[in-house]
Formats: structure tokens, sequence, C-alpha cells
């Protein structure tokens, strides 16, 4: 099979829906020549039941980033389905919550803000290193960020995760090139998606893509998101780590 990801096995985090941005980046995935691993939160049979519309059959696990046990069990469970001394190639990361006091920044509890930073933001270090035993020859970590240059309105201390969590993949970045391990993330504009109901304000904060995107922006298409993340992915970035590669129609190079 040819495409940019032909022979490739990757890990898929954060597919809930078919509005997703991971569901997204999963087919394509399938469609460039990889043999896709999803994982799923919670209800494990809903994220089943969304990967039989992929194009190809694809296993779920059961993986919660809070929960150390599934983590240290996450590359066994993974060379179940790859078999023995068979690696993954690339480990997407799609993974965000934050409590509603979150969403206020004076009034927001360390209860609220320590579970959106551990979820949003550690999660990815945490993420890659349960993957690490399965990458021994090296590989690409692909996480989603929402551009955390700014104080967006309504976003508040997951604005501050999504700080963290850009700061957390250079620190990866940095720790794991001598493991041949790339570690980048793509700043997506924002998507009407499950993850977006559940920030209070979205659409004022969305709003500002329909006045500030030079090459415009469809709230309702994640596929140019999800092809930056297969981008990555693929070879054709071989010393590329670090870096944030922004999907968002342009909005955030504009001035006044």
């Amino acid at each position: 099979m040819s495409g940019i990801l032909a022979g490739k096995r990757i890990l898929v985090t954060g597919v809930i829906t078919e509005a997703s941005i991971a569901f997204h980046a999963a087919r394509l995935a399938q469609e460039e020549g990889a043999e896709v691993i999803l994982t799923g939160f919670g209800r494990v049979s809903l994220v089943e039941r969304i990967a039989k519309r992929l194009p190809k059959p694809a296993p779920v696990i059961e993986l919660d980033v809070q929960n150390q046990e599934q983590l240290d069990g996450l590359a066994d469970k993974v060379r179940e389905h790859l078999g023995e001394g068979v690696d993954l190639d690339g480990v997407v990361h799609s993974i965000a919550f934050g409590p509603q006091g979150a969403f206020n920044f004076l009034e927001g509890t360390w209860e609220d803000v320590g579970t959106a930073v551990h979820v949003s933001a550690y999660s990815l270090k945490a993420l890659t290193t349960a993957c690490l035993p399965v990458m021994e020859r090296g590989g690409s970590i692909v996480g989603l960020t929402f551009d955390a240059q700014f104080a967006w309105p309504k976003y508040d201390w997951m604005g501050v995760a999504k700080a963290a969590l850009e700061s957390t993949n250079r620190y990866l970045a940095r720790d794991l090139g001598e493991k041949n391990v790339r570690c980048n993330l793509v700043s997506a504009g924002p998507i009407k998606s499950m993850a977006a109901k559940s920030i209070p304000g979205f659409e004022e904060l969305a709003d500002v893509w329909n006045h500030r995107a030079p090459i415009g922006w469809d709230l309702t298409d994640p596929e140019p998101a999800g092809r930056g993340v297969v981008a990555l992915l693929s070879d054709w970035f071989p010393r590329t780590t670090g870096e944030i590669v922004h999907v968002d129609g342009g909005v955030h190079m504009m001035g006044a």
C-alpha cells in the first residue's frame, strides 16, 4: 500500500465522535497506509462503535491517563495487537479536560486547575513514556494544542494548561531526541466537537476566527488539522522536533 504512512503503526487517543480531530487523524492515517490502534476512556464501547466508521478495523484499548496502572500496562496491550517484536511508529495525543471551575480564572480552585493540567498537559509526558517500550526504533509523538500565546476569552485555566502542554512538548523533544523520538504539536483552530461543547462561551471564542482568519476557517471541518497531524507522523519531517505547527487559518500571526 502506498501513502506517506505506509507500513507504520500508530496509536491514536481521543477518538470520541466523527467530529473530533483525532477521528480524522486516524482515518487519514489509515488512508495513508498506517495500521491504527485507538484508546478509549470510560465508555470504550462508544469508541468501538465510532471505530467502525473508519476505513479499516481498529482495535480499542481502554486508557485513563490518570490511572497509572493502565499506563503501566499500555505497552503490553499494544503488543497484543501488534505482535511481539513489532514497534509503534507514532502516537497521537488528543486528550484535554477541565472541570467547569477551570473556565473561571479568578475563582478556579487548585482542584479544578490541577485536574486540567494533569489531564491536558502532564498526560503528554505520561502517555509518551508509557509508549517508549514499544518505540525502541524511535518515532513521532504528535499532540494537539490551542495556541497558548494569548489570553483567550472564556478559556481561562485551560489556556494555562495548554501553555503547560506546549512546554511539556519542548522538554520531551529535548530528552527523547537521543532515542530518535520526535515530539511536535499541531495548534488547531476551534472545531465544533464534543469537547467544544464543554467550554462555556465557546461561540464567542470561535467567532474570532470568523473575522481574523486570512485564509478562512471552517468550524465544522476537522480534516485540515488531521492532515497536519498525519504529516508530522510521517517521515517528511525527519529533523523537526519541539515544534508547534499552526493549522488555524492564519489567525496566530494576525496583528490588530
